[in-house]
């Protein structure tokens, strides 16, 4: 969810809220309390729907200024905590945020491409599309959830397909 986080810094706080408000997070990690609050599914929601419309416009903010950086580390964080068992929440939250902030860059330098080659609404929809679709995944993942198309092998690796 860090590496998410990356791309679009408020749809990790809306997957986890949307999830805690629906009792999908781990139940002893103390999180679901706080993140399924209406008020701050409601924000979380409203911030991100923002973020994804925002993303579109030739003055959207580059993500990896000072500010588009610390939400991401924030965001990811608080995703990545929520996530873990209770035990685990502080590698989780660390693990969170340095994905976040590693993604930033990684996804950045490919959004840049992809504008050049695509243009800015084009490539802002595809990332969209992949950042919600991967938030949704990982959530259901998380909460062992089945998801379409999506089989674990005797492994534990996921398959798709």
């Amino acid at each position: 969810m860090g590496a998410i986080a990356g791309a679009r810094s408020m749809t990790p706080l809306a997957a986890v809220s949307l999830a805690a408000k629906q009792g999908l997070l781990p139940r002893n990690n103390g999180a679901q309390a706080f993140l399924s609050h209406p008020v701050v599914v409601a924000g979380s929601l409203a911030l991100a729907a923002g973020e994804l419309a925002g993303d579109k416009m030739e003055s959207a903010p580059d993500r990896i200024v000072v500010a588009g950086l610390a939400a991401r580390l924030m965001t990811g964080a608080i995703a990545g905590a929520a996530l873990a068992p209770r035990d685990e929440r502080l590698v989780g939250g660390l693990l969170g945020a340095a994905a976040a902030v590693a993604a930033s860059y990684v996804t950045f330098e490919l959004r840049m491409r992809a504008l050049r080659r695509y243009g800015q609404t084009a490539s802002g929809v595809v990332e969209d599309a992949l950042v919600v679709g991967s938030a949704l995944l990982i959530v259901a993942v998380a909460n062992d959830q089945e998801y379409p198309g999506v089989t674990e092998n005797e492994n534990g690796a996921l398959r798709w397909g």
